[in-house]
């Protein structure tokens, strides 16, 4: 019953941000700013899903300007754990079907986003390098899922070199953004799903790497990430099991 609930919610949520956003668009359509207003509404999510989210370490993006973002791209449940991580005047890029899905495929094109077409390759990388010109010439930045795809449960998956090259092309930061694990950990027939930790690292310089260079940067930012995603995932259990020794002294 509560999984039909939360459910029932979301569709509810995301129907009546979808539609609110056509009207609230129409005056600026696809400008960068909507993306940023909307994932405020997103970022509400969390309180659905029933998960206590640590947001933290956005100081460390204070002042740097236009960059790349990447993140590990879990499941549909990042858009509980991500939105609010996201800086202003920053888009997603995402696959071209997502324009399909009903109410959000409108919603993620009409703020702004980037929808590209993966499976024409020559296509994917010319957007690639116009994109990497835009985050100059519109003042953006760019948030992307290197994996390319979620990884359900199966770890942080090989990265694919297009964001890295895009970074490298437009001469902008590397900003990695990590979420502690959340397979078979968020379950919607669940009051409580306990802690998920979003946590933005340090920027990576680019300027010694050339387009050759894009794996070298992407293996290197996996490793970086790989890492940092075990260490977060060791401090979510010690958190939950304080959590639960409270609970149990607190009976």
């Amino acid at each position: 019953m509560l999984s039909l609930i939360r459910l029932l919610l979301a569709a509810m949520f995301i129907i009546f941000t979808s539609l609110f956003a056509l009207v609230y668009c129409l005056l600026s359509p696809r400008n960068p700013k909507h993306v940023y207003f909307f994932c405020r509404w997103f970022n509400q999510l969390q309180k659905l899903a029933g998960v206590e989210l640590i947001q933290r370490s956005k100081e460390n993006v204070a002042n740097v300007g236009n960059s790349v973002y990447i993140s590990n791209h879990q499941s549909i449940f990042d858009f509980v754990t991500a939105p609010g991580m996201l800086e202003p005047r920053t888009v997603t890029i995402g696959k071209k079907s997502l324009l399909w899905i009903p109410f959000f495929g409108q919603l993620y094109w009409i703020t702004g986003n980037i929808l590209i077409d993966r499976e024409n390759k020559s296509k994917a990388r010319s957007t690639i390098k116009q994109v990497a010109e835009a985050i100059h010439q519109r003042n953006l930045s760019v948030w992307m899922y290197p994996e390319g795809t979620r990884s359900k449960g199966r770890g942080l998956l090989p990265f694919k070199t297009g964001a890295f090259r895009m970074a490298i092309e437009a001469g902008v930061p590397i900003i990695p953004m990590c979420v502690s694990t959340t397979h078979n950990k968020i379950l919607l027939n669940r009051r409580d799903n306990g802690i998920v930790i979003s946590e933005m690292l340090e920027p990576i310089d680019i300027s010694q790497y050339e387009l050759q260079d894009a794996r070298k940067l992407a293996d290197y930012c996996h490793k970086l990430m790989e890492d940092k995603i075990a260490e977060l995932d060791a401090e979510v259990a010690r958190l939950e099991l304080a959590r639960q020794q409270i609970q149990v002294n607190s009976n």
